[in-house]
């Protein structure tokens, strides 16, 4: 089969003969989320599935049913040498994202990995680096990038409609007092269940099911947190609506202040984090609250906000506070409140309210497109790694207590020896599969 992928920097123009393919597809990582962006890939009508992977069997089993997928394993390096997969949509927990990444990205196959892109920064920068290395198309699943109404927001900011800005708030909030999750005893693992897998580079604990099928993002060992969680899509559209790419999508000074204040149960990641980073040109400031779903700014009633529990809720949101107005954009739109008066020097804007809906589906199914050439990539890894990153600097700034500098070229702080400690964790052994000498054969 003939196809053609593409890097961010190096996109062709695709031929008829290459936008008719059939895209053969894998998932791994079949719970929940993988199921639901399956399901919307699978509706484009170049895509087929043909095998699914899950670390617990029923999990691979219940998808390729759904999917239709001739194959259900346990270990993903099994399909890793299958000729007849083309691309692979990867929607495991966090710590295993880069290595599944990198590795299929070495076998020749496209990849499309959920968001966070990666556990770490080390890890995020492994995956971009692949993407480079291979000429391999890896794909975000920041689907934001496939909404209209994210780039019609961006383009009324960088025209200077509501003025200068310079500064942005972004929030999520969501109430789970007084338990994150109740506590369980640890327990022998499911029948079939390869915990030892499960657990990957991760470090070795006996079997909770409070660290697993779905439960996963509250424990450091696995993911970030909210802020790696809902904060990845709003840093990614932040940077979309400011125009900023590359190094300049990054921050040059971060402090945080949170931790774990009032939840109790299982879980380690703070319930509260506030984090605020020092831009060229703007500051933004992020809260993730776990313990009241209120959130804040402005609410049109009869939309019917993401996560909202409430009438007048708005649990997740980002605002930009112009010098001539304010707009606040979420997945559900965005609306522009003019500031009241003007003069001739700042005349008055006219208010917005334009309407939008969630983006997944366009987003998986523009991926198969973009995997057979008929469409060049909207969200690539390296666009989603600075996204993930500024989750990862508020972490790390919250773990160290210090107001940090970072030099977003370099991808080091260049005040703090403690930070960088931070930046990547030693995978345990035998799972260091991005290693010197990694094997990928799933009977190495």
């Amino acid at each position: 089969m003939r196809r053609r992928h593409f890097l961010a920097t190096a996109l062709a123009t695709s031929q008829a003969s290459g936008a008719n393919e059939r895209v053969n597809l894998a998932l791994v990582g079949c719970g929940g989320r993988g199921r639901y962006v399956a399901g919307f890939a699978k509706e484009n009508p170049h895509a087929r599935f043909i095998a699914t992977a899950d670390v617990y069997p029923p999990n691979a089993e219940a998808a390729a049913s759904r999917l239709g997928a001739g194959e259900a394993v346990q270990d993903f390096r099994r399909l890793l040498d299958r000729k007849d997969i083309d691309a692979i949509i990867v929607a495991t927990p966090d710590h295993w994202h880069a290595t599944i990444a990198v590795l299929a990205a070495e076998a020749g196959k496209d990849v499309y990995v959920e968001k966070p892109l990666a556990y770490s920064i080390a890890e995020g920068r492994k995956i971009v680096d692949a993407m480079a290395r291979t000429k391999r198309l890896i794909f975000a699943g920041t689907q934001h990038r496939s909404a209209p109404h994210f780039a019609q927001a961006a383009d009324l900011i960088q025209s200077g409609y509501i003025g200068a800005v310079k500064y942005v708030r972004i929030w999520n909030y969501v109430n789970l007092y007084p338990n994150v999750i109740s506590r369980v005893p640890d327990s022998a693992p499911p029948e079939g269940l390869d915990w030892d897998m499960y657990l990957g580079p991760a470090p070795r604990v006996a079997f909770n099911q409070r660290r697993f099928l779905g439960q996963f993002r509250h424990f450091r060992d696995y993911a970030g947190g909210t802020i790696t969680d809902f904060g990845t899509h709003r840093f990614d559209s932040l940077h979309q609506i400011m125009g900023l790419r590359g190094a300049d999508a990054a921050p040059k000074r971060i402090a945080a202040s949170g931790g774990r204040l009032l939840l109790e149960g299982a879980g380690d990641n703070p319930d509260l984090l506030q984090a605020t980073f020092e831009y060229d040109g703007f500051v933004l400031s992020y809260e993730a609250v776990n313990f009241n779903g209120h959130g804040g700014g402005y609410r049109t009633p009869q939309w019917r906000y993401y996560n909202a529990r409430g009438e007048r809720d708005m649990p997740n949101g980002i605002v930009f506070y112009g010098t001539k107005g304010t707009m606040v954009a979420e997945r559900l739109g965005f609306e522009i409140y003019p500031e009241e008066g003007g003069s001739p020097a700042t005349p008055r804007i006219e208010a917005k309210a334009v309407a939008a809906k969630d983006a997944t589906r366009e987003h998986a199914m523009h991926f198969v497109d973009a995997v057979r050439g008929a469409v060049q990539p909207i969200a690539t890894a390296e666009g989603a790694h600075r996204a993930t990153n500024i989750g990862h600097l508020g972490n790390i700034a919250l773990r160290t207590g210090e107001k940090l500098h970072w030099d977003a070229t370099a991808e080091r702080f260049t005040n703090s020896e403690a930070a960088n400690a931070l930046l990547a964790r030693r995978p345990r052994e035998p799972w260091d599969l991005l290693g010197r000498n990694r094997e990928h054969r799933a009977d190495a």
